[in-house]
C-alpha cells in the first residue's frame, strides 16, 4: 500500500485567501483541467466551459471567493505571483466582457451566471468540497473533470488512484506520532532533523532551506502588512480590521522602517503578560485580516488558520529571542510534521471535520514546534501537540455569512494562545505520566469528526452563522 508523503511544502503553501480548501484548492484545480486540456490537444477546441459547485463549496463558495479563485485559475494566473490588488478588476472585466481566456491564451464566451452554477442542495460523496469542470469543445464534444478540495490547498482528481506527486524512498516513513517517536529514539535526531532527512528524497538541503526561509519571507509580509492597513474587510459584514490600530496603541511613539526595526521597537514595549497576550492577539488578528481581504498569505496548514503559527512563531522571535535562520527553519520543520500526521490520520479540512481540523491543526502545530524550540524533549514535543488539540476537540466551523471572518479570526487569536499554553504544560510536565498520548487524540478528533452533524462543517447551515441576524448585499 503506498503512503501518503507530505513536504515540508504541501503544508505549507504561498497563495491567496480567504480560503485553502475554497479558494486555494478550487484555483489549483482549475489550473489542473487546463493542464488536461493542454495535454489533450483541446484548449483551441473549446468553445464554452461549465463549472459546477457542490457541497460546501457551493454554500460558502461565494463569502470563500471559490468562483473568483476558478476564473483566476482558469485564466491562467496563479496564487503565488498573481497581483492581489488585481483581483477585483480582473474579475470585473469577465463578467462585463462575457469572455473568459483560457490560459490566458484562448478566448471563449462565458456568462458567470449562467457557467458558473452553485450546486446548493447536491453533493458528491467524496468529499463535500467538489467542483466539476466541463469544456464544450467543436463538433458536439465535450472533456470534463472533477476535482475535490480536501484542505489545506489539496486537491484530489476524481478516479486518481494514490498521490500526485511521485513517491520517493523517505529514509524515515512517517503515519503516526509513535513512527515520528520511534525514529527520534533509534536516530537521536530531533524532530526537525528527522524533517530535515527526509525532505532531502525530494530536494538538496540547500534547496529545501532556501524555500523555507521564502515561506518565512511571505509570512513576515502578511504579518508586517496587516499590523499596518487600516480599513474595514470586504464581504458586506462591515467587520473592521483591528490590527492596526491594536498595533499603534501598543508601540507607543516608537519610529521605525521596517520589519526588523518593528521588532526591535515590539521587544522594547516590554514583557508583561499582558502586553505579550495583546502582541500574540495582534499578530494572529494581522494575517487572518490580511487573509478575509483576499491577501497573500501561507496555508499554516488551511487559510482560515492561517494566523496561528505565525502568531507563536512572532511571539518565539520578539519574546523568546528565536531570531536566527535555524530557530526558524526548525520551528517550520517541527510544525510542518504535526501537520501531516493530522492530514494522514484525520483531517485538515473544516468541511471534513469543524474548525477543529483548522485551528485545531494548527495549534498542536505551533505547539509543538514551540516546544522544541525552547528547548523541550520529543516527547515533550507531542505532549504538547496532544495538550493543544485535546481543548479544540469538537470545535465546530460556522462562519456567518459563509466569509471567513466571523468567528474565523478571533479564533487565531486563541489557537495561537492555547499553543503558547500548550508548549509551557508540557515543558514543565514529564511525558511518562501523561494520560493521554497524541495518537489517541488524532484518532479521537477524526472520530469526533465522523459523528458531527454535517451543519457544523462549513456550511453556515448551523451554530453562530444562523444566530447572528445580518443581511448581506447580493453577490
Amino acid at each position: 500500500m503506498q503512503r501518503e508523503q507530505i513536504s515540508v511544502f504541501d503544508m505549507f503553501k504561498i497563495g491567496i485567501g480567504p480560503s485553502s480548501s475554497h479558494t486555494l484548492g478550487p484555483w489549483r484545480a482549475a489550473q489542473q483541467f487546463l493542464q488536461v486540456l493542454q495535454r489533450q490537444q483541446a484548449l483551441p477546441l473549446v468553445e464554452g466551459i461549465r463549472i459546477f459547485l457542490y457541497g460546501s463549496l457551493a454554500k460558502t463558495g461565494k463569502g470563500h471567493g471559490t468562483d473568483i479563485a476558478i476564473l483566476l485559475g482558469l485564466s491562467g494566473d496563479d496564487p503565488v505571483t498573481f497581483d492581489v490588488n488585481a483581483i477585483d478588476s480582473k474579475i470585473e472585466s469577465i463578467k462585463t466582457s462575457h469572455k473568459l481566456m483560457l490560459a490566458g491564451t484562448d478566448e471563449v464566451n462565458f456568462v458567470v451566471d449562467d457557467d458558473l452554477l452553485f450546486l446548493f442542495n447536491e453533493s458528491l460523496p467524496y468529499h463535500p468540497n467538489a467542483v466539476t469542470f466541463q469544456a464544450l469543445l467543436m463538433g458536439d464534444k465535450a472533456i470534463s473533470a472533477t476535482y475535490y478540495s480536501i484542505g489545506g490547498g489539496f486537491v484530489v482528481k476524481d478516479g486518481d488512484q494514490g498521490q500526485q506527486k511521485g513517491e520517493v524512498d523517505l529514509p524515515f516513513p512517517i503515519d503516526t506520532p509513535g513512527d515520528l517517536l520511534h525514529w527520534c529514539m533509534k536516530t537521536g535526531l530531533k524532530i526537525s532533523g528527522v524533517v530535515m532527512e527526509n525532505e532531502l528524497a525530494w530536494r538538496t538541503e540547500q534547496e529545501t532551506k532556501a524555500g523555507a526561509l521564502n515561506i518565512f519571507r511571505v509570512i513576515k509580509e502578511c504579518v508586517y502588512r496587516g499590523c499596518h492597513t487600516k480599513g474595514n474587510l470586504p464581504g458586506g459584514l462591515n467587520v473592521s480590521r483591528r490590527a492596526a490600530s491594536l498595533n499603534r496603541k501598543l508601540i507607543g511613539e516608537q519610529a521605525y522602517n521596517n520589519f526588523d526595526e518593528w521588532i526591535t521597537a515590539i521587544r522594547q514595549t516590554g514583557s508583561s503578560f499582558k502586553n505579550i497576550l495583546d502582541w500574540v492577539s495582534c499578530f494572529a488578528l494581522a494575517v487572518n485580516e490580511e487573509n478575509a481581504s483576499f491577501g497573500r498569505v501561507v496555508t499554516a496548514p488551511t487559510n482560515g488558520a492561517a494566523g496561528v503559527i505565525p502568531a507563536v512563531l512572532m511571539y518565539y522571535i520578539a519574546f523568546c529571542d528565536g531570531y536566527t535562520d535555524e530557530q526558524i527553519l526548525n520551528f517550520m520543520f517541527t510544525a510542518s510534521e504535526v501537520g501531516s500526521i493530522f492530514k494522514k490520520g484525520a483531517t485538515i479540512s473544516a468541511a471534513m471535520g469543524g474548525c477543529q481540523a483548522e485551528i485545531g491543526v494548527s495549534s498542536a502545530m505551533a505547539a509543538a514546534a514551540l516546544t522544541e524550540n525552547l528547548g523541550g524533549t520529543q516527547r515533550q514535543v507531542l505532549m504538547a501537540a496532544e495538550i493543544a488539540m485535546e481543548h479544540h476537540l469538537g470545535l465546530t466551523c460556522d462562519p456567518i455569512g459563509g466569509l471567513v471572518q466571523i468567528p474565523c479570526i478571533e479564533r487565531n487569536t486563541m489557537g495561537a494562545i492555547k499553543a503558547i499554553t500548550a508548549s509551557q504544560l508540557a515543558l514543565q510536565s514529564n511525558p511518562e505520566n501523561a494520560k493521554v498520548s497524541l495518537d489517541a487524540v488524532v484518532r479521537t478528533m477524526w472520530q469526533t469528526a465522523q459523528d458531527m452533524n454535517s451543519k457544523y462543517k462549513e456550511t453556515s447551515d448551523g451554530g453562530l452563522a444562523i444566530n447572528i441576524p445580518i443581511s448581506l448585499p447580493e453577490c
